[in-house]
């Protein structure tokens, strides 16, 4: 493996000390200073929910600063928060009620059985699992999984015969499944790989799982739409590292393991599936270069991101605009779905219970009964928003909102929608 950055020991701080740490360098190559992007002000972990009647208590806040390393390119947050914070036992969120992204892991394991060739004996291991939903699909198809998720949502899984070690991952964890389970084909991390600290420790375990010829695919948010799309409400503490292409491979060729397969994905509005392996191990596809010559890098990167910062401002100015004329008519307005991005659009636009009279979720989800992240805003059953009939519903899950729609209108709701990002609109 080369060398990691010298610095990268000031992101790393034991686990359930509470602690934030500020970036000093560039959490991929050590480069230092980083260059401001946005601030979203300060914000709250947008999975730490209250139980509505609850006493108002105090609760974190943590600045929200992006910040862009020229010399590798990597967007990046520039606070860590310590994982109990962000990941907490009672997290409440479950990959499995999202339609989306049940067909997107789906669509991960039919591809990377046949891209891979994958056999009945061959294990395939998750990071950050769950509910095992991911897994599910592998184990559908005869073959071995074993998750590992360190939050109680874990316990669904192990319901389901999806066999999870309930544990922060690390390398210690990684040489214990080694040691148990055996060397793994596949190591998939699914919307995490951006979210755990001191990633050159990660890839490191990653690694040291992986048989000789074994591959680690990773989905991630993607940098590129993130901009495109002005998706500031996916910027939040979860999520340390915003990546390219460019920035994810150089990552990983500094623990000699190489992109062999790398394509955009729908989910979350615009995410990255990367396929690395250990040099020489697999052919690499005309996909990643294709993928890198589209990027932006360098200078070009930097102006698309000053582009950006002002292009947030004006969104959320607009969508207030919006909603204080329909607030002067006299519409009652609600939100539908209430996913973590939701938390960083209602705080930093200053949505409250004034504004937004309650947000509607899908039966089972275990955000229902609280309150929005920083607000006194509650989480209910979407069958109230068939029943009361308010005027409007902006769709805070606004990447899937001409799905969400017409289905809503089908069950019976007979207001509008807004569509809040990139141009508030109404559908």
């Amino acid at each position: 493996m080369n060398n990691r950055p010298l610095r990268s020991g000031k992101v790393a701080r034991a686990i359930g000390s509470g602690a934030s740490v500020p970036l000093e360098c560039c959490q991929v190559c050590g480069h230092a200073p980083l260059d401001d992007v946005l601030s979203l002000g300060y914000m709250p972990p947008v999975n730490q929910m209250v139980s509505i009647g609850e006493v108002p208590r105090q609760q974190p806040w943590f600045p929200t600063n992006l910040l862009h390393c020229r010399n590798c390119d990597l967007v990046q947050l520039g606070l860590v928060v310590d994982p109990v914070i962000i990941f907490p036992p009672d997290y409440p969120y479950t990959s499995g009620t999202t339609k989306l992204l049940r067909d997107n892991f789906a669509d991960l394991a039919r591809e990377s059985v046949a891209m891979l060739g994958l056999g009945k004996d061959d294990l395939v291991i998750d990071i950050g699992s769950n509910d095992g939903t991911l897994l599910s699909n592998f184990k559908n198809g005869g073959h071995r999984v074993l998750g590992i998720e360190p939050t109680d949502v874990g316990d669904i899984a192990n319901s389901r015969g999806i066999s999870t070690v309930k544990r922060y991952f690390g390398l210690s964890v990684a040489r214990e499944v080694r040691r148990e389970h055996g060397a793994a084909s596949v190591v998939t991390a699914a919307n995490c790989f951006a979210h755990i600290e001191d990633v050159h420790a990660v890839v490191e375990a990653v690694v040291e799982m992986l048989e000789h010829d074994g591959v680690f695919i990773s989905e991630s948010h993607y940098l590129i739409p993130l901009i495109d799309t002005l998706q500031y409400d996916t910027i939040y503490h979860e999520h340390l590292r915003y990546y390219s292409l460019a920035s994810l491979k150089y990552l990983l060729e500094m623990h000699d393991l190489e992109v062999i397969h790398a394509r955009p994905i729908p989910s979350h509005g615009g995410s990255i599936r990367v396929y690395a392996a250990r040099k020489g191990a697999h052919p690499v596809r005309d996909s990643v270069r294709r993928m890198l010559d589209a990027e932006p890098r360098k200078a070009a990167l930097a102006a698309r991101l000053g582009s950006f910062r002002r292009e947030v401002v004006m969104s959320k100015l607009r969508l207030l605009a919006m909603l204080r004329d329909l607030k002067e008519n006299g519409a009652r307005i609600v939100g539908i779905s209430a996913p973590s991005r939701a938390s960083t659009l209602v705080n930093y636009v200053g949505l409250d219970e004034g504004i937004i009279d309650y947000v509607c979720e899908i039966p089972g989800s275990l955000k229902i009964g609280k309150y929005m992240p920083g607000t006194r805003i509650e989480v209910v059953d979407e069958a109230r928003l068939f029943s009361e009939q308010p005027d409007c519903a902006v769709i805070f899950s606004w990447h899937i909102a001409d799905e969400l729609a017409p289905k809503l209108k089908a069950k019976g709701f007979r207001g509008r929608f807004i569509s809040p990002l990139p141009v508030p609109r109404v559908l």
